[in-house]
């Protein structure tokens, strides 16, 4: 059970934006390179100083409950981690990892099938998302200096994209996966956020410290 989700939902009552992504994309294999090209240009004309990026792994790049690239992404996945060096990817999954993980075992499988590290954390998404800062803080060569630095890759509004709004972070929508979802919170979630749109609603943009 995901505690962190079913708790941090009901921020949706008061600030319902926070479930929406700031860009959707089909399929992994439809991710831009650079990333910072999913994302609108402000006034001036810069986009997002995208330093890190978050992630997810069940039916993000993988098939659920699998450790390993989906091989249709295989070249997407090569091309990201040839964009992005090993100190500014982390995969932070809400399986492998976490303490649904006995001894992380699935981690060490994950970080040797795919070369990137896998965050160890002890809450689930969303609300880990202090637990993935305190990462990036140890490691300076990242470049990380701020949550706006960051983007987050995942199928799932409720944990990855709400995460990424908690944190002050990007979010790209991966909307169809690698299998399609047929469960009760994909479709609520889905549901909800055409139903935001549709009511005008917008994603909540990020701002870095030199911009607040």
């Amino acid at each position: 059970m995901n505690i962190s989700a079913s708790l941090n939902v009901f921020r949706l009552l008061t600030n319902p934006a926070l479930c929406l992504p700031h860009s959707t994309i089909p399929t992994f294999n439809h991710l831009p390179l650079p990333i910072s090209k999913a994302f609108p240009a402000s006034e001036k004309g810069h986009r997002p100083d995208i330093r890190a990026i978050i992630l997810d792994k069940d039916n993000c790049f993988a098939r659920p409950k699998e450790n390993v690239v989906y091989e249709a992404y295989h070249d997407k996945f090569q091309a990201l981690k040839a964009a992005y060096p090993y100190s500014r990817l982390l995969i932070v999954s809400n399986s492998a990892g976490t303490n649904s993980d006995p001894s992380h075992a699935d981690a060490a499988l994950l970080e040797k099938n795919t070369g990137i590290p896998v965050l160890r954390h002890s809450t689930k998404k969303p609300g880990c998302g202090h637990e993935i800062l305190s990462y990036f803080r140890n490691i300076p060569e990242s470049g990380v200096t701020e949550p706006s630095q960051i983007a987050i890759v995942g199928d799932r509004l409720f944990t990855d994209v709400l995460m990424a709004n908690m944190m002050g972070s990007w979010s790209v929508w991966v909307r169809d996966g690698v299998v399609e979802e047929k469960g009760l919170f994909t479709v609520i979630e889905k549901r909800l956020a055409g139903y935001l749109l549709k009511r005008g609603y917008s994603p909540l943009t990020p701002l870095s410290q030199f911009e607040s």
